[in-house]
């Protein structure tokens, strides 16, 4: 087994432990992790639409829409009319969504430095250093299919 085969592989391993992790810690405020990210995004950014945050979330619009509804329902999420075009909903937390997502961001970030105070402050400047390059090019990829195309 190669480097690089070794790395996506640790990679992988990486993300499917942080994801678990992720999902135990959202299960407690009766979230999941859609429903945390999307609480999360339209927090950032007050009247979001929803093909923006499905943008955000890498899902399709009837996914991000299910958890629109479902936020909704909770009473976390507002949709209200956009002010100029009449096909389109700008989305809001409501109180109890911020004071949620609020709690959530919170426990998020001292689990996050628990399960990462284990690498040194230059080995994480590496991490970032390296991933963030990794990413530009997982998403130029994504945009232009020039690894798919490769592979066939």
């Amino acid at each position: 087994m190669g480097n690089q085969e070794k790395l996506y592989n640790l990679l992988k391993e990486a993300f499917l432990l942080l994801d678990f992790g992720d999902r135990q810690l959202f299960t407690r405020y009766n979230l999941t992790a859609p429903r945390f990210y999307a609480l999360f995004h339209i927090n950032q950014e007050p009247g979001i639409s929803s093909t923006q945050l499905s943008d955000r979330m890498f899902c399709d619009k009837s996914n991000a829409t299910r958890i629109i509804k479902g936020l909704e329902a909770e009473g976390y999420v507002n949709r209200q009319p956009h002010e100029t075009d009449g096909r389109s909903l700008r989305l809001y937390l409501t109180e109890e969504g911020t004071a949620v997502c609020q709690q959530v961001v919170a426990a998020h970030q001292t689990y996050n430095q628990a399960r990462l105070d284990c690498i040194t402050d230059i080995e994480q400047g590496n991490l970032i250093q390296g991933l963030t390059r990794l990413n530009q090019r997982l998403q130029e990829s994504l945009t232009k299919d020039t690894f798919i195309n490769t592979v066939s």
